[in-house]
């Protein structure tokens, strides 16, 4: 028998083996689908069935590369991802041909471009805004466009490290998140918000409640400019915190003052407080310990809750105020959350801004509570839109993880984040190089403002922070569009 007779006996005994193994699997995948008693479709179809979540799983990657058009996924579509990622690239935004962007849908806003636009000779930067001025240590915050909350933790060290370097290259604020201050959040050098979420984490003690010492440790840091005291994020109002046992690290459980590898679950409100009174105890117990501007978190659903905590405030007097209010949109965030609570509880940002803004106005609180913005809002007409409508600060979560190279994989809860932006698993955070990706988190808050700065001298104005609502046009159902000054007046600026 010749070599070559020889090889191809092995071969088609290797096949036969091979063969017999396939019809074996399948055999026993038989049996186990047509006993098992969970699965009504792998019962009656047995092997046949499984396909069907194998074609699930897949379909969501499918849809995003093949499928789905430029302006149709969600959370984000494509074009928005793309904006983002050109630039944090550093390129330039040109495109031929006209916009792919529908602009009939109800609710869209369309700025009104001056008969005159403003020249770039006469533009100007947009000024810093000071916060907390009864503060020991205000805080006068360089930048309207700012990061988000995230926690290390939720996030991957190196996607904070990335964060950490490029904000502070940018001149913005980051916001750690209620997942304690991490040495990474520091290695920037640039200011940070610290969050305090309704489980202390980093400032807690055993049993959960506020540890004094440990937040003054957190303050004394040049670096933590603000304490956000969280009442509520847009994910899941009503409900705190949720990280999986394989996140809880070593690491993380010391940062955080939990145990190790147990589901770190934060309650879902703080239990300390229960209306305004002890709110506004609260937040000037926080204030007091760390000579800090501090302001909360929240989101709106509906104006009554709003308009008696300004009352409360005018009774008290307005140093008693929080010096800030994050509103958050009540359609998801970066969280992992129940479907319920991200789809379906909580007002969207285009109704909360103009809503909180007014009420603000109405109590005479415009200039002692600044208002902070977050909800989707990541390319720069949403920016224009939250500064025309009375916002003074926009932060945003998913714009600066897209920066560092999150493609929407939506496997941020599974710790199998193929990016690395949301994982500990060494293996896949090896993709993502912070030192790189920070100068991409860099050239998109540049880039953000510069844009923003466009709208603005097309409106006529001469920064970002001069936009008004008189300066925007509203879809409505008819099909025709209302100035937005018509639906939501203009509140008095300086109240």
């Amino acid at each position: 028998m010749t070599t070559t007779e020889t090889i191809l006996n092995y071969l088609a005994i290797g096949f036969i083996w091979l063969l017999g193994i396939g019809v074996l699997a399948v055999a026993v995948l038989f049996v186990i689908d047509v006993s098992q008693r969970t699965d009504t479709v792998r019962r009656n179809f047995p092997v046949i069935g499984r396909f069907r979540h194998l074609f699930s799983r897949l379909g969501e990657f499918f849809r995003q590369y093949f499928f789905a058009m430029d302006r149709e996924e969600m959370p984000f579509n494509r074009a928005q991802r793309d904006w983002v990622d050109r630039a944090a690239s550093g390129k330039g935004d040109v495109r031929p041909f006209g916009s792919t962007k529908n602009l009939q849908p109800v609710g869209t806003p369309i700025f009104v471009n001056a008969a005159w636009p403003t020249l770039d000779e006469d533009a100007v930067e947009a000024a810093p805004l000071l916060i907390g001025p009864g503060a020991r240590r205000p805080y006068e915050a360089p930048s309207f466009f700012n990061m988000s909350s995230m926690s290390y933790g939720s996030l991957s060290k190196p996607a904070v490290r990335a964060l950490s370097l490029g904000t502070a290259k940018a001149g913005c604020w980051m916001s750690t998140g209620e997942g304690g201050l991490a040495p990474a959040h520091l290695e920037g050098g640039g200011d940070i918000v610290f969050q305090l979420g309704t489980a202390k984490y980093g400032a807690r003690n055993d049993d959960g409640s506020l540890n004094e010492e440990k937040l003054k440790a957190i303050a004394a840091h040049e670096e933590v400019r603000m304490i956000e005291l969280k009442l509520a994020q847009g994910a899941k109002p009503g409900k705190g915190g949720i990280l999986p046992a394989d996140k809880v690290t070593a690491e993380i459980a010391e940062i955080r003052g939990i145990p190790e590898g147990r589901d770190s679950i934060s309650p879902n409100r703080h239990p300390e407080i229960s209306n305004d009174e002890e709110l506004l105890d609260f937040i000037d117990r926080l204030r007091r310990v760390s000579g800090l501007p501090v302001g909360i978190k929240t989101v709106l659903g509906d104006d009554c809750w709003l308009d008696g905590f300004f009352e409360a405030i005018m009774r008290r007097g307005k140093e008693s105020a929080p010096d800030f209010i994050t509103i958050d949109g009540g359609d998801g965030g970066t969280g992992a959350a129940p479907m319920p609570l991200m789809d379906n509880v909580g007002m969207v940002i285009h109704e909360a801004l103009p809503l909180a803004v007014d009420l603000r106005a109405k109590h005479g609180l415009t200039e002692r509570i600044r208002i902070v913005v977050s909800g989707k809002l990541i390319t720069p007409s949403d920016i224009a839109w939250a500064l025309a409508a009375g916002a003074d600060f926009i932060n945003a979560a998913r714009g600066f993880m897209f920066a560092i190279g999150c493609i929407q994989a939506m496997k941020c809860h599974t710790n199998n984040c193929p990016t690395g932006v949301t994982t500990h698993k060494k293996r896949l955070q090896r993709g993502l190089v912070p030192e790189e990706k920070s100068e991409r988190v860099a050239h998109f808050v540049d880039q953000m403002r510069k844009e923003v700065g466009v709208i603005a001298h097309s409106c006529g104005v001469a920064s970002p922070r001069d936009l008004q609502r008189h300066h925007v046009r509203i879809v409505c159902p008819d099909g025709r569009t209302r100035r937005m000054d018509a639906m939501h007046p203009d509140p008095v600026r300086q109240s």
